[in-house]
């Protein structure tokens, strides 16, 4: 892969984490998601309204924009696996940081076993 295209994949893994976190936000303060379908098209207004939500959706679908990008320029089975594996551990984090989901030692054993297959894909 080339430098770009690690800096794209990196760009697009941190808007995707960040579109993550601030949709969950913004799903949290708008009062959560329809669970009847008789409920969404309400539940759809409630979440429009909801800045959080709205910047998560927009930066979520800037990721998918630099993605194309990486697809289109960058080895499938490199980039792929990078940018999985980055958001799994990022939004993980911040969802730890920000929501107080638990952190187990069976999560951090997976995340370091992650860690070290970013390492071995990226090397290859």
């Amino acid at each position: 892969m080339t430098s770009i295209g690690w800096l794209l994949v990196f760009l697009s893994a941190g808007l995707q984490v960040a579109g993550t976190l601030l949709l969950r936000s913004g799903i949290d303060r708008a009062g959560g998601f329809a669970e009847r379908l008789a409920d969404v098209p309400i539940g759809i207004v409630r979440l429009a309204s909801q800045p959080h939500f709205v910047v998560g959706f927009i930066l979520y679908g800037l990721a998918a924009l630099v993605w194309f990008r990486v697809i289109a320029t960058q080895p499938l089975s490199t980039a792929y696996p990078l940018l999985v594996s980055l958001t799994f551990i990022f939004v993980t984090l911040g969802a730890v940081v920000l929501f107080q989901e638990s952190l187990t030692l069976r999560k951090v054993i997976g995340l370091a076993v992650i860690l070290a297959g970013v390492y071995l894909v990226g090397r290859g």
